[in-house]
């Protein structure tokens, strides 16, 4: 990884002792810490996105009556 820029960021008290906390824990930097956080972070699938995706999909085109019929079988409810 390049690290080529430095970015600055304002965070309340209370996070930057929870992000010290847990470097420290972890045994690395509070940089490092937040360059992976934020690499996780953005790498992650948009959760919203996602959802507005699969609604507008069935609303275009609605799941039919029967549409799931075939997994009722697979289904096992805890007696």
């Amino acid at each position: 990884m390049s690290l080529s820029r430095t970015l600055r960021i304002q965070v309340s008290d209370e996070l930057l002792k929870s992000l010290d906390g847990t470097a420290r824990r972890l045994g690395t930097s509070r940089s490092e810490l937040a360059r992976q956080t934020l690499s996780k972070a953005l790498d992650r699938p948009d959760e919203a996105f996602l959802e507005r995706q699969h609604r507008q999909g069935y609303t275009k085109k609605p799941a039919g009556r029967d549409e799931f019929r075939a997994w009722h079988a697979e289904q096992v409810w805890p007696e």
